[in-house]
């Protein structure tokens, strides 16, 4: 298949177009800064020459939007919502004029679009929006509101001949560095990847090769439209997700850290609390329902094939590493 990927270039884009690329699937990322031949210019906005590589796909994959990877002032947020929503809108309107469109547009959008609580999980069906909960921060909200604006213009899209699926993924843990499980491995490996505010929030995660699996997935069940949880079916407490982590990797104690402690360490990070703090139970009701199995729906086997693949890679590092200095 011919598969299009724009905004393909960051943590979750790059798994995938490993993945799709081993598979066998010819793989176009759109992306600003174009560096391989399979790479193609555009601005995330506007149409341009790049529709073509829509033109004629079999599936397009679309993952653009700002990182969340930073502090939410004012201008990220926008910046955030900009960014998702213009691209959604640009690449609705490159189907829209396409001679031969695309069978399946998936459409990345978060787990963060659902209310942050401590007890029922939320599926497609019953799940409870956020936005409207108190005790959180006023720009909770705001990130709710991105999720539902990214959702709503892939919906409006006037793209009659092309199925559309929004993509309600929780965090997708992979080894690779810089993603959110190396970031929590550090934390772990460092002694602090203890309870953060109490620990009772929920973690919703999927593994990479999950998350792989199930695009694949629904690219080929053409009965599966609209939005789905792309979450393995075990979300649990940060408490104990941080605890089956350290116990993998081998670190006895994590310190515990207070909710003005995790704002300190968020702003000497440049990241933001809602990370850590919001509780997302998320689990896979329409993946599930579809017949898709997962290989790793546990936090603790995934975490040790995660943590012994993140050895794996540091060791071939060391080992490179050595050569070129000896060299």
């Amino acid at each position: 298949m011919k598969i299009v990927l724009p905004g393909g270039t960051g943590q979750v884009g790059t798994i995938l177009d490993r993945a799709l690329s081993a598979a066998g699937h010819e793989v176009v990322v759109l992306t600003r800064r174009p560096r391989r031949p399979q790479d193609v210019a555009w601005d995330g906005a506007t149409l341009g020459p790049w529709a073509e590589a829509v033109d004629g796909a079999d599936a397009v994959v679309n993952l653009a939007g700002r990182s969340v990877s930073c502090r939410y002032t004012p201008e990220n947020l926008r910046a955030m919502m900009d960014s998702r929503v213009d691209s959604t809108r640009v690449v609705g309107e490159a189907i829209a004029t396409a001679r031969r469109p695309p069978k399946v547009w998936l459409q990345m959008s978060t787990a963060t679009v659902y209310a942050h609580h401590f007890d029922a999980a939320n599926d497609e069906a019953t799940g409870v929006l956020g936005g409207t909960e108190g005790g959180v921060p006023d720009y909770w909200a705001y990130s709710v509101e991105i999720a539902k604006n990214w959702e709503r213009t892939q919906a409006e899209a006037p793209t009659p001949d092309t199925r559309k699926v929004a993509l309600r993924a929780a965090m997708v843990m992979s080894p690779d560095r810089g993603g959110v499980f190396d970031v929590l491995l550090r934390l772990a490996r460092l002694g602090l990847g203890g309870p953060v505010a109490g620990g009772g929030q929920y973690v919703s995660w999927i593994h990479d090769e999950d998350f792989v699996r199930a695009v694949e997935f629904l690219i080929a069940r053409e009965d599966v439209a609209g939005a789905v949880n792309l979450a393995a079916p075990g979300p649990l407490p940060q408490r104990e997700f941080m605890r089956v982590l350290r116990r993998t990797w081998g670190v006895p104690v994590g310190l515990p850290a207070t909710r003005w402690m995790a704002e300190a360490g968020a702003f000497v990070l440049r990241s933001d609390t809602e990370l850590l703090l919001k509780s997302r139970r998320v689990v896979p009701g329409r993946l599930r329902d579809a017949g898709f199995a997962f290989a790793w729906p546990g936090w603790e086997g995934a975490a040790g094939d995660l943590v012994r693949r993140a050895r794996a890679a540091r060791a071939g590092s060391g080992r490179l590493r050595a050569r070129v200095g000896g060299g």
